[in-house]
């Protein structure tokens, strides 16, 4: 009996030893440097959780399987459609303009099975989506002219935790609304930004009532600053589709701190939509 239990505990110290970091590898944080090489497996599935909705990917190789999750726009799932393929890349670019580069590599003793890609691990470029209604030029030429343009209009604000969000501007040029956005932070604090959403949801109800939330995604933003730095103010213009607010409802914008709570929002109703300033052809 002693014997059959030794035999047990050296069996499970040589399974251990197999995969001494499949612990470590179910949930990863992608940080920069370290999302250029990925493991995945054959018979596992690893899966990619991004910041915003996948807009577009692209794989280097048919030995791999690439596709999104199902009734979700931001997380993609992987697998190996082949043992032992060749090293190969993936790309994936997000909703809100930021490019991901991925080398992909075989293992199917210890693959990533679930990983978050944070801002910080995508490559700092500037991405232009292609329109069908207005030219790319255009909009980055009327975002700066929104960008530097004079209003009288006091937009909506709030403040909280020494953070002020402030809608200081709404213009429109054809079918693009362009909205001047200004973070100020007062604190002694930097402040981390990890999110910034536009959505259009029902007006302030009662706890429990559910409410429909659309997401909007903007075109263009004439900043793409991750930090507001203390004591210090940014101000950025983003174009947005043109959209409509229905009744009883608003246009919310949402900033999210990245490992911090110090999250602020404001609502933009139809009326401020309505004083909004046109923008002159250049």
């Amino acid at each position: 009996m002693k014997n059959n239990k030794w035999i047990l505990v050296c069996c499970f110290l040589i399974t251990a030893g197999l995969c001494p970091a499949q612990i470590s590898k179910k949930s990863v944080v992608l940080a920069p440097g370290e999302f250029k090489n990925l493991h995945i497996a054959y018979s596992k599935t690893t899966s990619i959780v991004f910041p915003y909705a996948i807009k577009s990917l692209d794989k280097g190789s048919e030995e791999v399987l690439v596709q999104k999750a199902r009734a979700v726009e931001n997380v993609l799932l992987l697998k190996a459609a082949k043992h032992h393929f060749a090293q190969t890349n993936l790309t994936v670019v997000t909703a809100e303009g930021r490019l991901y580069v991925f080398v992909l590599n075989y293992e199917e003793a210890c693959p990533d099975l679930n990983l978050q890609a944070d801002n910080s691990a995508a490559v700092h470029t500037e991405i232009l989506f292609s329109l069908d209604n207005e030219n790319q030029k255009k909009i980055q030429q009327y975002a700066r002219l929104a960008l530097s343009k004079k209003t009288k209009a006091k937009g909506p604000r709030s403040r909280r935790f020494e953070i002020k969000l402030t809608a200081g501007g709404l213009f429109i040029h054809q079918d693009i609304w362009y909205l001047r956005l200004a973070v100020d932070n007062a604190s002694k604090i930097n402040y981390d930004i990890d999110q910034l959403r536009f959505f259009i949801r029902d007006q302030r109800k009662a706890k429990r009532t559910a409410s429909q939330e659309i997401e909007l995604t903007p075109l263009y933003s004439t900043c793409d600053t991750a930090v507001i730095p203390d004591k210090s103010e940014v101000t950025a213009v983003y174009a947005l589709s043109k959209f409509t607010i229905p009744e009883k409802k608003c246009l919310t914008i949402q900033l999210i701190e990245k490992n911090g709570g110090r999250q602020i929002e404001i609502d933009v109703k139809n009326s401020d939509l309505l004083n909004a300033d046109v923008l002159s052809s250049l």
